[in-house]
C-alpha cells in the first residue's frame, strides 16, 4: 500500500513551486526536467530554484546544518520525522556513521511494520471484500489490490510532477517500480507458489501494459504531453478495467456458472453455536488484544522469540486500530467489544495519519479540532453498536468492518512507507545519489514495498493468480493514472501542453528495460503452457539484477551507452 504516498513530497521545495506558478502565469511553457539532478554551482541559482539538497555533502561539514535549514529543497513535508535535520543538525559530523546505522535499523523496523500489516490485516480484509462483492481473483487483483497498492505511488507521482526538479523522480519511480514488480515480485510469486497462470487474463494484462509503455515511450520521444494524451492515459485505464470485468462476465456465462453463492456472509441459523458463550466482554477484549500465543511461544526457538518480541508492539497497536474480517472463520472474527472500539480508533487513525495529521489537527471554525469531532461521533456509534449486538453472533452489517479495516491497514502501510521513503531519500542525499538513480532504485523500491508484501503474502495464502494479476494490474494503474493525472493537474486553461525533457540516458534505459521484460513474459509464459515455476522466477530476478547493474554503471559513467 503503499506504498510511499507522500514520500516524493519531501523532494518538493516552496521556492520551486512558486517559480513554477509564476512561469505558468506568465505563459511560459511548463517544462519538466527528467534528467535527474541540477548541475552543481551557479546553474541552480541562475534558475531561481535554490541549491539542490543533494549538494549538501559538497560543503564543509560545519555548514551542513545551515544548508539544510536554509534550503527549501531540503524540507521533508511528508512524514512525521525530519530525517535530514536529524542527520545533519542533531548528530555531529563525526557521528554520521552512527546516524546512518540508526536510520538503517529504523528502516528494518519499518519493513517489519509493513510485513505485519500486509499479512495479518490488509490481505484478510481484502479477501473478505472480494468475497462480499463476489469478485473473481482476476477482477479483485486489478481493482481493489491494484488501487490499494497503487494509490500511494500515484499520489507521489502527482506531487513529483508538480515541480520540474522532481519530475525525474516520478518517471524513475514509475518505470523503476514497473521493472521491479514485473520481474522481482512476479518472479517471487512463481518461486513461492508455482502455479498455472490464467491464459486469457495474462495475455490481456501484458498487452495493455505494453500499450501503456509504448504510449509513454512515444511521449518521451516527442518530449510533450497534450491534454488529449493525458486524458487518453486515464481513458485507457478505465477501458482496461471495463475489459477485465467484461471478460470475467463472459467467461462465467460460457461456463454457465452465474454469480457465486453468498457464502459465509450470511451467518444464519447454521452459525449459531450449540452452547451459548459464557465469555464476558472484558475477557473477549483481553483475548482479542493479545498478540502472543503462549503455547506456540514455548515451542519456538529463541530467534523466533526475539523476532516476535520486536513485532509485539506493532501487532498490539494494529489490533487496537484495525478491524479484521476473516471469511475463513466461523464467526468471521467478530469480537464485539474490540470491534466497537475500532469504530472509534480506525477513523481516528485515518485522520491522524493522512498528510501527517494535517487534516486531523485542523480546527473547525478555529475552535473544535477534527480529531475531537471524530472521537465524538465514533464514541456514539460504538455505544449504539455495543447495545444493539451480542458477543455470540456477528451483525448483518459486519462486512462493513472489512472496508474499514482495509482503509485503516492501507493508511498504516501508507504512513510506514512514507517514513521509509523519506529515510531512503535522506540516505540518497548522504551518499550523493542523483534524482534518476534515486527514482529507479530507492524510491521505486520504497513505492513497491506494499506491492511486494501484499502480493507475496497473497501467494503464500493460496491466491497466486490474484497476486500475479495484481503485479500487472497495479503497475498499469500506476503508469496510466500516475502519468495521466500527474500531467493533467499541471495543465491550465492557457497551457494545455506539458513539455518533458528526458535528458538522462537512464530514462530511455528504463523504458526499454520495462518493455523488454514485458516482451520476455509475453513470449516465455505461453511457451511454458502457462505453467509458471521456479525457473521462470529465477530468470526474472536475474533479468532485474542485470538491468540494475547496467543502470548503475551507466549512471556512474563506468560504461557509456549511445542514446541512438
Amino acid at each position: 500500500m503503499g506504498q510511499g504516498a507522500v514520500g516524493a513530497a519531501g523532494a518538493l521545495s516552496l521556492a520551486g513551486a512558486l517559480s513554477l506558478a509564476g512561469a505558468q502565469a506568465a505563459g511560459t511553457p511548463l517544462s519538466l526536467d527528467l534528467g535527474g539532478t541540477i548541475p552543481p554551482g551557479g546553474d541552480a541559482l541562475s534558475h531561481g530554484r535554490g541549491l539542490d539538497c543533494w549538494e549538501v555533502r559538497k560543503h564543509n561539514s560545519s555548514e551542513w546544518c545551515r544548508f539544510i535549514r536554509s534550503n527549501p529543497d531540503c524540507r521533508l513535508e511528508g512524514g512525521f520525522l525530519d530525517y535530514l535535520q536529524g542527520v545533519f543538525c542533531v548528530f555531529p559530523p563525526r557521528l554520521l556513521p552512527l546516524a546512518v546505522t540508526l536510520y538503517a535499523l529504523w528502516l528494518l523496523y519499518l519493513f517489519i511494520i509493513l510485513g505485519v500489516t500486509a499479512e495479518k490485516f490488509f490481505c484478510p480484509n481484502l479477501s473478505a471484500i472480494s468475497t462480499n462483492l463476489k469478485l473473481s481473483h482476476n477482477v479483485a487483483g486489478v481493482t481493489f489490490l491494484a488501487f490499494g497498492n497503487g494509490a500511494p505511488d500515484v499520489f507521489s507521482a502527482v506531487v513529483a510532477f508538480s515541480d520540474p526538479r522532481t519530475a525525474g523522480l516520478a518517471i524513475g519511480a514509475i518505470f523503476g517500480a514497473g521493472v521491479f514488480v514485473t520481474t522481482v515480485v512476479a518472479g517471487g510469486i512463481a518461486l513461492v507458489k508455482p502455479f498455472t497462470a490464467a491464459s486469457r487474463p495474462f495475455l490481456r494484462d501484458v498487452i495493455f501494459y505494453m500499450v501503456a509503455v509504448f504510449l509513454t515511450f512515444m511521449v518521451l520521444y516527442f518530449g510533450r504531453i497534450t491534454l488529449g494524451e493525458a486524458l487518453g492515459y486515464l481513458g485507457l485505464y478505465i477501458f482496461y478495467v471495463f475489459t477485465v470485468v467484461l471478460c470475467t462476465w463472459i467467461h462465467r456465462r460460457q461456463r454457465g456458472e452465474g454469480l457465486p453463492p453468498p457464502g459465509s456472509w450470511e451467518p444464519g441459523e447454521e452459525y449459531r453455536p450449540l452452547l451459548p458463550s459464557q465469555e464476558t466482554s472484558l475477557r473477549i477484549l483481553t483475548t482479542a488484544l493479545s498478540p502472543l500465543d503462549y503455547r506456540k511461544w514455548r515451542r519456538k526457538p529463541w530467534y523466533w522469540r526475539v523476532f516476535k518480541a520486536f513485532k509485539v508492539p506493532v501487532e498490539l497497536v494494529l489490533l487496537l486500530t484495525v478491524p479484521v474480517v476473516d471469511p475463513d472463520k466461523d464467526d468471521l472474527n467478530w469480537k464485539r467489544p474490540l470491534n466497537c472500539l475500532h469504530v472509534l480508533t480506525s477513523p481516528l487513525l485515518c485522520v491522524l495519519t493522512l498528510k501527517s495529521g494535517t487534516y486531523g489537527l485542523y480546527q473547525i471554525q478555529g475552535v473544535f479540532p477534527v480529531w475531537g469531532l471524530i472521537m465524538l461521533v465514533g464514541s456514539v456509534l460504538a455505544i449504539i453498536i455495543f447495545i444493539t449486538t451480542s458477543n455470540e453472533e456477528p451483525p448483518k452489517y459486519h462486512c462493513v468492518f472489512a472496508f474499514l479495516g482495509f482503509l485503516a491497514s492501507a493508511m498504516w502501510i501508507n504512513a510506514a512507507a512514507t517514513e521509509l521513503v523519506n529515510i531512503l531519500r535522506t540516505l540518497g542525499i548522504i551518499f550523493q545519489l542523483s534524482n534518476t538513480v534515486l527514482g529507479l532504485t530507492l524510491l521505486a523500491w520504497g513505492n513497491s514495498i506494499g506491492d511486494t508484501f501484499s502480493d507475496l503474502t497473497m501467494a503464500r495464502q493460496g491466491y497466486p493468480r490474484m497476486a500475479f494479476s495484481a503485479c500487472f494490474g497495479g503497475i498499469i494503474f500506476n503508469i496510466l493514472v500516475g502519468v495521466g493525472l500527474g500531467c493533467l493537474l499541471q495543465m491550465t486553461s492557457s497551457q494545455l501542453v506539458v513539455k518533458l525533457e528526458p535528458d538522462s540516458l537512464l530514462v530511455w534505459i528504463l523504458a526499454r528495460a520495462l518493455g523488454l521484460s514485458l516482451v520476455f513474459s509475453f513470449v516465455s509464459v505461453p511457451a511454458q503452457c502457462f505453467q509458471l515455476g521456479k525457473a521462470y522466477g529465477v530468470c526474472l530476478i536475474l533479468y532485474y539484477l542485470a538491468f540494475l547493474c547496467v543502470a548503475l554503471l551507466t549512471e556512474f559513467r563506468v560504461i557509456r551507452l549511445s542514446a541512438a
